[in-house]
């Protein structure tokens, strides 16, 4: 099963829109992650319906942040991408009278339960501003000091 990497992408997106003044388009964007920029418009769309993003079309259109990173959270950007469940992990449902079925997913539907809250929990208190400034601090990280030998 392959894992949805949307989130982290479009956290990706977020702070590359915020560093460059400029609208950014679908294509440019597609070309980032390698994928279609039909995908990139379906996506994008879900983070302007929910006021992160905004978009022109025509003539130096494309995608531009609509608030400040340090408004917006990782778990912000989870539920607009319509994510429901964090964990691609399911329960058997095959015998729902099967009392050892019962069991079996009773402790598990506790656990999933008690560790999505958790994450969801995380996810809230992290801002994108936050990711930014990592990632600012990470490259800083690489320049080289001039030296004047």
């Amino acid at each position: 099963m392959r894992n949805d990497t949307r989130l982290s992408r479009m956290l990706h997106v977020l702070i590359h829109m915020d560093r460059h003044a400029q609208r950014t388009t679908s294509e440019t964007i597609a070309r980032m992650l390698e994928t279609n920029p039909v995908v990139v418009r379906r996506t994008m769309g879900l983070l302007r319906d929910q006021g992160y993003v905004t978009s022109d079309k025509g003539h130096n259109g494309g995608w531009s942040l609509a608030r400040p990173l340090d408004e917006i959270t990782l778990l912000d950007i989870h539920q607009a991408l319509g994510s429901q469940s964090i964990f691609s992990i399911g329960m058997a449902t095959d015998h729902p009278t099967c009392l050892v079925e019962q069991a079996v997913n009773h402790a598990l539907g506790q656990a999933f339960g008690e560790a999505q809250a958790l994450l969801l929990q995380r996810l809230a208190s992290i801002s994108v501003a936050s990711l930014a400034e990592d990632f600012d601090a990470r490259y800083r990280a690489l320049e080289v000091p001039c030296n004047n030998h």
